[in-house]
């Protein structure tokens, strides 16, 4: 297998090695954040045969520690009984105490759908709940579109959608980050809904 400059980097597969950043900031959260990949189901170009296993298998070393809070992201307009991310944190984290699911593309479901009944519990429940957030897409990107213009449009979007307008402090990044907060702190949170 044929790897880059950099010996921990590799071409055709993926690394297990964390890319490490922190930042020193009394406005922060003190906490490690570990962005890991999403599972590939089929290999590309020159991926190995078994890379579902080998991110599977890296998923699990992370989210299968005592103290990992586990953020199971699932695209809002999909079908959440098929979400791998939850059955991952389901099988590490049976009685969902340490898993927050986040509900992606809230604002791409279709017209007349939302996410209320998950939000409330209804559909799986989590004792930390959900959080549905609204995301920069690839357009917003490459149009040099602002993380702060980004989360005012977040804002907006969920202090003016009906199903949400009366619960919107309860929902997007900035209540996400709130709530990890709280949850690194050993409080515990039930759902919010």
């Amino acid at each position: 297998m044929s790897a880059c400059a950099r010996k921990d980097v590799l071409i055709s597969g993926i690394s297990p090695n964390p890319i490490n950043l922190r930042i020193f900031s009394p406005n922060v959260l003190t906490l490690t954040l570990v962005d890991l990949p999403g599972l590939t189901k089929v290999p590309v170009g020159d991926q190995p045969r078994d890379i579902e296993k080998q991110i599977r298998d890296m998923l699990m070393r992370y989210i299968s520690k005592p103290n990992a809070i586990i953020l199971a992201v699932t695209a809002a307009n999909t079908d959440l009984a098929n979400s791998d991310g939850l059955k991952m944190a389901r099988e590490t984290d049976p009685e969902g105490t340490r898993t927050i699911g986040v509900l992606t593309k809230v604002d791409l479901m279709d017209q007349g759908t939302d996410v209320v009944d998950i939000l409330a519990g209804r559909v799986i429940p989590l004792k930390l709940g959900y959080v549905p957030v609204v995301n920069r897409g690839q357009r917003d990107i490459e149009q040099s579109k602002t993380i702060s213009s980004s989360l005012d449009n977040e804002k907006k979007f969920f202090e003016n959608h009906p199903s949400y307008a009366s619960k919107a402090q309860y929902c997007g990044t900035g209540w996400l980050s709130r709530k990890l907060n709280l949850v690194s702190g050993s409080v515990k949170l039930l759902c919010d809904y």
